[in-house]
């Protein structure tokens, strides 16, 4: 699985020391709005530079691609040292001796995979299957202007901080190519590669996710920190929305139960979680209804003869799709 990572970090400032740094560069902004300049200077290193002038907050925000600052290579503990002399290599030599990357907040980051499923057909079939999860503990469902519900599945988490997404990579970027200019040919090309690829994001959308993650209070520590975490934090989510297991239609998957357990009573307790999943339109509303205090040990049976309590709905003209942890 390779990772892709980027991060946000944002300063506010006072209002004249915002205006030295926005004058500094105000005449090579690509374009800007009355309260909003973006500088384009760094993108090929990484960076994305945003000065938000709002007249009673203002900030400058950095977005930054981490893969891109390593010149490719997924972040992780092996590499994080490296990446902050980067990264705090190249704010310095941007803001001159004014700014560190230690004077910014860590207030996101996004820890991203392509997930090869094969086909178009699959990418399809995936997602239908996956919006049958329905609501997840801790999360709730969600929309999502930029994306539109009907190419993926989106969670936002209810106080953790975190959001879940997954959807039809191709679909996303033909989308984005109405009113594309300059980045039409590069888009095409994206979307020549994207055929069969589910993309699956894990979001620190807060604070509150990030100080949860890491004990660390000083911004450099914290992003080393997360680095080495980034791939464990990914999967911890991704399995905890998504159930382990092959998809099947209902009728299968209770075949599978009824000859692969042999403890009576949970074998009972999972043939009715099956059962439950569609009527409840959620994961989490049936096993609520399943009302067993150990679902933890209802779910880790389905685990472990490799079948998801969500089903395929009958309407839906294919048998079978594998367990998405195969192809990660």
């Amino acid at each position: 699985m390779h990772l892709k990572s980027t991060l946000e970090l944002s300063m506010i400032l006072d209002s004249e020391r915002f205006n030295q740094l926005l004058n500094r560069v105000y005449s090579k902004s690509e374009y800007g709005d009355n309260d909003k300049f973006v500088d384009q200077t760094l993108v090929s290193k990484g960076i994305l530079v945003t000065y938000h002038n709002k007249q009673y907050k203002k900030k400058v925000r950095l977005d930054v691609n981490l893969n891109l600052i390593l010149d490719g290579d997924a972040p992780d503990e092996s590499n994080a040292d490296k990446l902050i002399r980067k990264l705090d290599k190249r704010i310095s030599d941007y803001f001159g001796t004014t700014c560190t990357l230690d004077d910014f907040n860590l207030s996101k980051m996004n820890l991203t995979t392509d997930i090869d499923v094969r086909s178009r057909a699959n990418v399809a079939n995936y997602i239908q299957v996956l919006k049958r999860i329905g609501r997840v503990k801790g999360f709730s469902l969600s929309r999502d202007d930029e994306l539109g519900d009907d190419i993926g599945f989106f969670l936002n988490g209810n106080t953790n901080g975190l959001a879940f997404r997954i959807y039809d990579l191709e679909s996303h970027l033909k989308e984005q190519l109405d009113g594309a200019d300059s980045r039409r040919k590069r888009l095409k090309e994206m979307i020549s590669k994207s055929a069969g690829l589910l993309r699956a994001e894990v979001q620190l959308v807060k604070s509150a996710a990030i100080r949860a993650l890491t004990p660390e209070l000083i911004t450099s520590d914290q992003i080393s920190d997360l680095c080495g975490k980034g791939r464990k934090v990914f999967l911890d989510v991704f399995r905890w929305v998504v159930p382990f297991g092959h998809f099947y239609k209902k009728d299968k998957a209770l075949e599978i139960i009824r000859k692969e357990v042999t403890d009576m009573k949970l074998k009972y307790r999972m043939l009715r979680l099956v059962a439950l999943v569609p009527e409840k339109k959620s994961l989490l509303l049936a096993q609520k209804a399943l009302s067993y205090r150990r679902i933890d040990k209802v779910m880790e049976e389905f685990r472990n003869v490799e079948v998801s309590p969500v089903t395929i709905s009958k309407r839906h003209d294919i048998k079978m799709l594998d367990n998405l942890f195969k192809y990660m």
